[in-house]
């Protein structure tokens, strides 16, 4: 399952195939970083401060738009061992709220008291950063990013499910960074493209910086 913010980057094109060629082995749900590459490819506008994003709407086809706002705002998937599974981008009643390890016991109420109580685990993205937390009974996963990871390199994801028993694994696959950059760098067309790989796939933010960024917006006191 795919947990939103898939294709603005400097690769959408290669990256949409990509995943549109494995066919029904990937279910989408969509992000706000999808919603607004729709509204900027139909001539809309947005408030998100990445350059990136412009440049990236226009390089998408008409099937690439359709597809990206053809996508759900959540998906539920029955695991093994987890029950019945809600995956979503940034909480389940929107793709901008944010959520956080430490947000108060108040605050994850607030965003998930919409929910039955059939649904016993949340998997969502959107601040990038991989953790589990058991809040109101239920389990709580964000596995982090593949493209644009904060707090440490390489690939971020998440096994769920098993034979034995409940399981959530947080695993990150390791790349050559180098060769990355080097990748994209020859393959993308966006002008700032260097600027990018060497921020996100050479040296993310920390997860400190993340999240001293995020924090003031999940409501919390100062």
């Amino acid at each position: 399952m795919l947990t939103g913010d898939i294709a603005a980057g400097p690769q959408p094109v290669a990256t949409l195939d990509r995943l549109i060629a494995l066919g029904e082995r990937v279910r989408w749900v969509s992000g706000n970083a999808d919603r607004e590459l729709v509204q900027l490819a139909r001539g809309g506008e947005t408030t998100i401060p990445d350059p990136i994003a412009p440049w990236a709407a226009a390089e998408l086809t008409s099937a690439h738009v359709d597809l990206l706002a053809s996508l759900p705002a959540t998906g539920r998937i029955p695991v093994r061992g987890l029950g019945t599974v809600l995956f979503c981008h940034a909480t389940p009643r929107g793709d901008e709220e944010l959520v956080l390890v430490d947000s108060s016991y108040e605050r994850w109420s607030e965003v998930l008291g919409g929910l039955g109580a059939e649904v016993s685990t949340i998997v969502y993205g959107h601040t990038h950063m991989p953790f589990t937390r058991v809040v109101n009974r239920r389990l709580a996963v964000n596995p982090g990013s593949v493209g644009m990871p904060y707090g440490s390199t390489g690939a971020h994801w998440a096994l769920l499910g098993g034979a034995s028993g409940p399981s959530v694994q947080l695993r990150r696959t390791l790349f050559d960074a180098e060769a990355a950059c080097e990748s994209i760098s020859e393959s993308s067309g966006y002008p700032g493209v260097e600027a990018w790989a060497d921020f996100f796939v050479r040296s993310p933010a920390s997860d400190s910086e993340a999240h001293q960024a995020f924090a003031p917006g999940d409501g919390r006191r100062a």
